[in-house]
């Protein structure tokens, strides 16, 4: 934290994603004259390119899926069929609104916005590019880098070359003249982007954004293929969680291709596209309307000037990462980093970290604690995990126990026709900790924090079994699995 005299901000952030606008709120709030700099709109990656529009087309899909089911209900629904114009305009809409809320919390907080590229003149001269080319120059006490990240360009012929490896900005600038998702090769920026529905889509990833997209664009009519390269899907998540998605999204009509390589994309008959990829050690080929590259992002330190006040980049983590402190604090005093840039990846916790450096920069002592820290996908059925998986704990040399439910048993999941999936515990035998809660189900995205809360106050399987669950209600699976660690569950089969 550095003193503010003689500046003419105390905090200024440099992006105004779901890390940088609560930082800046967080400081405002408790008394500290802040400034975000954003060359999007307001809100990031998350609000305009990445979480929110994936889930609001997702949304528009989970409805269909229950009018297409409404004779289960006892309902009847003829000519159901997508307006997939009205879906994107549905998806803008959310999108604006959001937007537009995060600009009148900058104006109730009276936080000063800049649009435009900020870059560092030194530890605390911030220098401006605006969108007409005009430079202006700012000062600040304390500096927060919280430029994000962009998807990683992979290094395939016919891939690294295509025109979608780009900034925020640019994609703005891009959608804007109407030429953002023209192409056949896609990132998640095109993919919430696009005019039309692809008859064939082949994603490149089974991670979590590989997923959703398959979900989402499978459930819209397409034909999607997702080729892997690791041995199965979500692979960061619990093996019981990978191996039920898997299994669901299979059912739907989603082609997966594990441990498997894409070597190259070329140019087909008809426009469209070749994807050649080798497992077991054969090559073979899948045609498509376009490609969704879904394997990762890149933290975005381009155009920061880091070097000129000298900000240590790369952690163990990630080469690119900008390496920071448990405080969010780089090794140049009074400038921190928070969010994708860092290599944190998750949009919740970007506003933790920005809100744990906010409360540092006021003199509080906050570090940041990540042993609770929900993962979460949007799909149908849902799937969140917090804490450790199975082999994990196991790793650790935990004596491990497991605890799980199926949805399937529940009347509330039969009274809404969810029955698939089931919620796991991993806990500690000795002492009954929770270790880890794994949900695949509906609404776990939901749930989970149950299992966040247990993680976070390292409750034991005991006290949640004393824990009364409503009845009738998906949260019952929560109390049943942790009843199962102990052999104990009074509604399993």
């Amino acid at each position: 934290m550095a003193d503010n005299s003689g500046y003419d901000f105390d905090v200024i952030v440099i992006g105004g994603g779901p890390g940088g606008y609560p930082c800046a709120i967080r400081s405002a709030q408790l008394g500290k004259k802040a400034a975000v700099i954003e060359a999007d709109n307001p809100g990031g990656t998350c609000l305009n390119w990445g979480c929110i529009p994936t889930k609001t087309m997702i949304g528009s899909v989970d409805a269909l899926h229950t009018i297409k089911s409404a004779k289960d209900f006892g309902l009847k629904a003829e000519n159901v069929g997508v307006d997939f114009p009205a879906v994107m305009a549905r998806k803008d809409k959310v999108v604006k609104g959001l937007v537009g809320g995060v600009g009148y919390l900058f104006k109730k907080h009276g936080i000063k916005h800049y649009e435009g590229i900020g870059a560092f003149v030194d530890a605390h001269t911030v220098e401006i590019t605006k969108p007409d080319g005009s430079k202006e120059r700012i000062t600040g006490a304390n500096v927060v880098i919280a430029t994000g990240s962009v998807p990683t360009r992979l290094p395939v012929p016919g891939i690294q070359d295509a025109d979608v490896w780009t900034s925020n900005r640019e994609v703005k600038l891009k959608a804007a003249a109407g030429t953002l998702a023209t192409g056949k090769i896609w990132t998640s920026n095109e993919a919430v982007s696009t005019k039309e529905i692809p008859g064939e889509l082949v994603v490149v990833g089974g991670g979590v954004i590989g997923c959703e997209f398959a979900y989402t664009y499978s459930g819209l009519g397409s034909k999607v293929t997702v080729i892997e390269f690791l041995p199965r899907i979500i692979a960061n998540m619990d093996a019981d969680l990978s191996a039920e998605l898997n299994k669901i999204l299979a059912k739907s009509g989603i082609k997966f291709h594990v441990n498997a390589r894409v070597v190259s994309v070329t140019d087909g008959e008809g426009g469209k596209k070749v994807v050649t990829y080798e497992k077991d050690g054969k090559e073979d080929t899948v045609t498509t309307d376009a490609v969704l590259v879904a394997t990762g992002r890149t933290p975005f330190v381009d155009g920061l000037n880091l070097e000129a006040i000298g900000v240590k980049i790369g952690t163990e983590k990630n080469r690119r990462a900008v390496a920071v402190s448990d405080r969010m604090e780089t090794n140049v005093p009074g400038v921190f980093a928070i969010g994708d840039v860092t290599g944190s990846g998750l949009a919740h916790t970007a506003t933790r970290e920005g809100i744990v450096v906010a409360e540092n920069i006021a003199g509080h002592h906050e570090v940041m604690d990540y042993k609770a820290i929900p993962s979460c996908i949007y799909t149908e059925p849902e799937v969140a995990a917090v804490g450790l998986t199975e082999q994990e704990a196991r790793d650790k040399g935990y004596d491990v126990k497991i605890g799980t439910m199926p949805f399937r048993t529940l009347a509330k999941s039969q009274a809404i026709n969810q029955r698939d999936g089931f919620v796991k515990i991993v806990a500690d035998n000795k002492y009954g900790e929770i270790l880890g809660v794994h949900i695949i189900g509906p609404h776990a995205t939901d749930l989970i924090h149950e299992g966040v809360v247990s993680i976070q106050l390292e409750n034991t399987v005991e006290e949640l079994m004393k824990t009364v669950h409503a009845h009738p209600s998906l949260g019952e699976a929560v109390g049943l699995a942790n009843e199962d660690v102990r052999g104990m569950a009074i509604d399993k089969g």
